[in-house]
């Protein structure tokens, strides 16, 4: 086939030109802004386009597909060339869907824990050379691409509720129509789609409604939203999964698991619960418990979950993708009960939509409260490119409801300021979507491990 793919710089939409193209398809693309990692990788694969903009000309009849990505507008001269044209457009999740129809699909979503979960899964597969494909939200170690497709019999998907696309309102996770559906839980999200809890929570239900008779639906009983939406639907073949036994052990924990103990290198009673989600799924596709124990032993976690940066006189610098209220609070509370002797500096920056609009503030209320101390960074001028109202150093200090809270929005004195808290018996977590505006953290992680 020959394919193009409008708006190919994103995270999902370059994975999957590098997965085509070493499919051997004929692939292509344009997009108005590039940034590392995408640039250099699709450079390396001679998919880099020449350069930067929209250039209608490259939509020709001889095109057996477009995918449109999410970055691109419902207005780019290049869509409405190819809907001229008559040219076959697919959102990315449906250009999924029509590659994975024929496959067993396996669809991971939930509000938090998506990535390690899909990621846990993917380890224990490629742990015993099973034949998959997949598509996950990080880059992982052992896996060149966060996207392969192939002819292999069954998909791992990560299933984002976020939009298809510019001209699909649909959530992505709805169209990807799984064979086994994992949901992990339920806090609202993405307030600039779905402006109350209940539009957000209805994409869940709809998810579970379109368990197929033959399929199954696995959830984390222990979130009372999402096991009251699954109590409503008796004809769902459902598996429930709680949180289980651990113990903490060093940068990892004991897990007991029917009378077994069972060493692993992850913490957190989070990342233990994604866990056991993890293992659900594996038993559907036929890998017993100790099959499954012996394989996520190794498993060190995603790309910037939980991510230990530096190690150093018993100071560690952990860095996490946490944004969302929910993420903040589960993260800050793995590190201090994993060291519980130790003084936690948590640092989190508001950076996604919703994080930085003045309805959705509140919801981050007690979200750092284990923290010993804690900081909060965000940038005026974000709020202002994001086209949202204003808000103050006082507005986000009440909304996280502790007076002791330090805010800022100047990342220099930011930096500065957590450079002073080098103690002993310290852990440092960072957590954030972006970079605090272009701040190196992993240089961040060595100053502040220096004795």
């Amino acid at each position: 086939m020959k394919i193009h793919l409008i708006a190919i710089g994103g995270s999902a939409m370059h994975n999957i030109a590098l997965a085509l193209k070493d499919n051997g398809h004929d692939v292509q693309g344009s997009d108005d802004q590039i940034f590392e990692p995408s640039k250099s990788r699709l450079k390396a694969k001679d998919l880099l386009p020449k350069y930067e903009g929209w250039n209608p000309d490259e939509i020709t009849t001889d095109l057996d597909a477009v995918i449109l990505g999410m970055h691109a507008k419902p207005d780019n001269p290049e869509l409405k060339k190819a809907q001229d044209l008559n040219i076959p457009i697919y959102s990315y999740p449906e250009f999924i869907y029509e590659h994975s129809k024929d496959k067993k699909r396996i669809v991971i979503g939930g509000s938090h824990g998506k990535t390690t979960t899909t990621s846990m899964i993917l380890h224990v597969l490629n742990f015993y050379q099973m034949q998959f494909d997949y598509l996950v939200g990080a880059q992982l170690h052992g896996f060149e691409n966060m996207v392969k497709l192939s002819d292999a019999p069954i998909i791992i998907i990560e299933g984002d509720e976020y939009l298809s696309s510019p001209i699909d309102r649909r959530p992505k996770f709805h169209l990807y129509q799984h064979d086994v559906g994992l949901i992990t839980g339920i806090a609202w999200d993405h307030i600039n789609v779905f402006p109350t809890f209940e539009n957000y929570k209805e994409q869940f239900e709809k998810f579970i409604a379109l368990t197929p008779k033959n399929g199954k639906l696995i959830y984390f009983e222990e979130d009372e939203v999402l096991s009251g939406l699954v109590d409503k639907y008796k004809e769902v073949n459902t598996l429930s999964y709680r949180t289980p036994e651990s113990t903490p052990s060093g940068n990892g924990s004991m897990v007991l698991d029917n009378g077994k103990s069972y060493k692993l290198s992850i913490f957190g009673a989070h990342n233990l619960q994604n866990m056991y989600g993890a293992k659900a799924i594996c038993e559907t596709i036929g890998i017993g418990a100790s099959q499954f124990f012996e394989a996520i032993a190794s498993f060190t976690g995603a790309d910037k979950r939980l991510q230990l940066l530096q190690e150093k006189n018993d100071v560690r610098v952990y860095k996490d993708f946490a944004h969302s209220p929910s993420k903040l609070k589960a993260s800050v509370k793995a590190v201090k009960s994993q060291f519980p002797g130790h003084s936690l500096i948590a640092c989190v920056e508001l950076h996604t939509f919703s994080s930085l609009t003045k309805e959705f503030l509140s919801e981050y209320d007690s979200s750092m409260n284990e923290a010993d101390q804690a900081y909060v960074y965000f940038n005026p001028d974000t709020i202002k490119r994001k086209n949202l109202a204003p808000i103050s150093k006082s507005d986000v200090q009440n909304a996280f409801g502790r007076t002791d809270i330090k805010v800022f929005n100047d990342s220099n004195q930011l930096i500065q300021e957590l450079k002073i808290n080098k103690l002993i018996n310290s852990n440092f977590l960072i957590m954030t979507s972006g970079n605090f505006d272009g701040v190196n953290i992993e240089e961040l992680a060595m100053e502040l491990v220096k004795s």
